[in-house]
């Protein structure tokens, strides 16, 4: 077991994010000794797993109390710990807002469906679906139409998009945006959703003709885990 969390915990430092279905990924989210023994070792060094059912993927991140040692040199940190500027959080925001929200309403959605044709006792188990068949792609020509004139013209907002895609918040295929393996992780639904929903960006995404939910969905911490997360 040891080298199995030497591996996992190499591998996350390497990589930074791993996809849910990797086997070691699939061990630390379904073994509960296993997830003990992870967590106790990385919070030896001030991190923890990063994860949830509706993400593809898990990460590390730093524990709270651990925050204003690595981050505190500054002010920067309380708010914005990678350094962003202004115009590429509120790109961020948005973006967040146009993916995520509708795809957690399509996975719900579509786990309410499959459990009510499921017609054995077993049909809730299944996994929460990932992937393009709910995730949202947005095109690049709508979002600078839309919000070019809000967050600082096609030109800047092409350098954001840039900078957040090498950070892996998102992926740019063909014109399109797509949801990136941090963009489910790295911020916080159950804070984020209800701000957006019931808050100015809400209604201009709505004045947009975008489709929101009218409260938030289920938090993470409600949703049993995947028996083959």
């Amino acid at each position: 077991m040891n080298d199995s969390l030497a591996t996992l915990t190499a591998r996350l430092l390497a990589h930074r994010v791993i996809p849910r279905q990797d086997p070691l990924a699939r061990r630390a989210l379904t073994d509960e000794r296993f997830r003990a023994e992870l967590d106790a070792r990385l919070a030896a060094v001030g991190l923890r797993l990063l994860e949830n059912p509706y993400s593809e993927y898990i990460a590390l991140a730093l524990l709270g109390a651990q925050e204003a040692a690595v981050f505190g040199q500054d002010d920067v940190w309380q708010s914005n710990n990678l350094g962003l500027p202004r115009d590429a959080i509120a790109l961020l925001v948005v973006l967040w807002a146009l993916i995520i929200l509708p795809k957690r309403q399509r996975q719900h959605a579509r786990r309410s469906k499959e459990q009510a044709d499921q017609q054995d006792m077993f049909g809730s188990d299944k996994p929460l679906p990932h992937g393009e068949e709910v995730s949202t792609t947005l095109s690049e020509e709508a979002l600078f139409a839309d919000f070019g004139k809000l967050l600082g013209g096609k030109t800047r907002m092409n350098l954001n998009l840039g900078l957040l895609t090498r950070l892996g918040f998102i992926q740019r295929r063909q014109k399109g945006i797509g949801e990136g393996p941090l963009l489910d992780l790295a911020l916080d639904y159950s804070k984020l959703a209800p701000r957006i929903i019931d808050g100015a960006l809400g209604d201009v995404l709505r004045e947009l003709g975008r489709s929101l939910p009218d409260q938030p969905g289920p938090q993470h911490d409600d949703e049993p885990e995947d028996e083959d997360a």
